[in-house]
Formats: structure tokens, C-alpha cells, sequence
């Protein structure tokens, strides 16, 4: 596998440059977590650290890499929003009017 010494900015790893394992496109992972262990055995404390560009260059504008910042309020959650699913607020299509429902992409010939 290879490694790519990125810098980290912010948080409890500012200033430090670690080597992360890139992917098989050659890009790190877009969100890096750091379990920090309890003094008094409790759950571990994880640090979340969110991939940005290092910089660009000047004549051409081309990126230079990659830096890890650091996100205090931790690692955001996605959910995939399938077309067929539901909203997660639990509210349904269906309670709108019949006028308020789009017509597809048939023309209707009334």
C-alpha cells in the first residue's frame, strides 16, 4: 500500500505530518478518526479530522495536496436518499394536495 505524509491542523494533532495510506486512486480518505483511550476506562474519545486541499499552485492554479482539519463537533453522518424512500423526518408525500403533485413528464392533454 502507499502512504502519503499529509499535515494536520487544528486540534490535538496540530502541527504534526503522519503518514496516511491513500486509496487505489491515490487520494486519503476524505475523513480521518483518532480513538483516544480513557484514563478511566470509559468509551475511547475519537478526534474527526476532514480532508481539504494543502493549497494551490500559482500559474496554474493546480492543488498541491492534502491537509487533514480538524472538526470539533465530530464526523458528520450521511444517509443515501434513495429516490423510493421515505423522508427521514417521517412526513409522506402524500399528504400534500392533488393540485401540489408534479405531473412527471408526460404532457397531460386535457
Amino acid at each position: 500500500m502507499r502512504s502519503e505524509n499529509t499535515p494536520f491542523v487544528g486540534g490535538p494533532l496540530d502541527g504534526r505530518v503522519l503518514p496516511v495510506l491513500t486509496g487505489p486512486t491515490g487520494q486519503p480518505p476524505k475523513w480521518y478518526e483518532v480513538p483516544v483511550p480513557d484514563a478511566d476506562g470509559g468509551p475511547p474519545t475519537v478526534f474527526a479530522y476532514r480532508r481539504a486541499p494543502a493549497g494551490y499552485t500559482k500559474r496554474l492554479g493546480i492543488q498541491r495536496g492534502w491537509k487533514y482539519e480538524y472538526v470539533a463537533e465530530g464526523r458528520e453522518r450521511h444517509t443515501l436518499k434513495w429516490p423510493w424512500s421515505k423522508p427521514a423526518d417521517g412526513t409522506d408525500q402524500g399528504d400534500r394536495p392533488q393540485g401540489d403533485r408534479p405531473q412527471g413528464d408526460r404532457p397531460s392533454h386535457e
